[in-house]
């Protein structure tokens, strides 16, 4: 198991080499850049800002140039923000944080659950409903959902706030704090989870059908074991076994942020930052970001691969 995971681990050597070489001349093979986005600017000036940030150099100067930067832990500078990448990450990128962890936790504690049950009552009434209601989740955009929840908790209601991540205006600190943000985070979660527990809940059901025929679950049944024992206890693990690596591939999803919910609700997460450094062309920004997950994919994939490995003892890893 430890030569297994010594042999993964330099595997990610030469793919985050090859992965910071198509983020990093892609971006920059993108005709403009944040200076050229500036229309006040004169062709003097442009020209002293390209010295300046070094968009003179030739592209593979400026490769080596990023790349031995990243080694030693920086990011980049942020044009758009004037300060360095990490430093602009590490403000937004947590907010994105809280919400993604949420939404991720509610979406496959209730994916689990209904779809457990969905599989154990095939065809049925309960089946059906929540076959229907799965399918309409997934065809329902986010800003549509996004509205409509506005509409009704914010608007009519009155119960929550419509966006923001803190009251305008307020000055709170400790538990108060804390309470604010939980209470503005409510809609921006309900959202994701609605969004995201259709095709995990088929995924679910999908599962447990195929493991709850398998001969196993016969003897299980065979030895006059109870239904709650069989499904829960042995079909249910089994079941879990693939999503394991759908789990561990949701690291990245964590920090990444929901660009299109966070605009709706105006929370200031990095999938906002995303979009706006787009917007300006600020590639530096979108480099790193870009780079940063691309480093949480590779490491998220060898996590799911050892912990497949322990929790399946038919697996051998060599």
């Amino acid at each position: 198991m430890k030569g297994y995971i010594l042999k993964r681990f330099l595997y990610l050597i030469p793919t985050l080499i090859g992965a910071s070489i198509l983020i990093f001349f892609l971006y920059s093979l993108v005709p403009g850049n944040f200076v050229d986005s500036d229309p006040n600017l004169t062709a003097e000036r442009k020209a002293e800002l390209y010295a300046l940030y070094g968009f003179d150099q030739p592209i593979y100067i400026r490769y080596f140039i990023w790349i031995g930067n990243l080694f030693q832990g920086d990011l980049g500078y942020s044009l758009q923000f004037q300060r360095p990448v990490t430093e602009v990450l590490g403000n937004y990128i947590w907010s994105s944080f809280i919400v993604a962890l949420a939404s991720l936790f509610l979406t496959w504690l209730i994916a689990v659950i209904i779809g457990v049950v969905s599989a154990t009552k095939q065809y049925s009434l309960f089946d059906s409903v929540v076959t229907v209601l799965v399918f309409a989740a997934m065809a329902t955009p986010s800003f549509f959902l996004g509205l409509i929840l506005i509409k009704f908790f914010a608007v009519d209601l009155g119960w929550l706030p419509a966006g923001g991540m803190i009251t305008t205006g307020s000055d709170l600190s400790g538990w108060d704090y804390f309470i604010d943000v939980a209470e503005h985070m409510i809609l921006p979660v309900l959202v994701l989870t609605m969004l995201g527990i259709g095709g995990l809940t088929r995924y679910f059901r999908t599962n447990m059908l195929e493991v709850i025929k398998q001969d196993f679950v016969r003897t299980a049944r065979a030895k006059g074991l109870k239904e709650k024992v069989v499904i829960y206890k042995h079909a249910l693990r089994n079941a879990m076994l693939p999503a394991i690596t759908l789990f561990a591939f949701e690291l990245p999803a964590l920090f990444s942020g929901a660009i299109i919910t966070e605009q709706i609700f105006n929370w200031p997460g990095i999938g906002a930052i995303y979009m706006q450094a787009f917007t300006v062309r600020d590639y530096p920004l979108l480099m790193g970001f870009t780079m940063f997950i691309a480093l949480l994919t590779v490491i998220s994939n060898l996590i799911a691969d050892i912990l497949y490995g322990v929790a399946d003892p038919r697996v051998r890893l060599k």
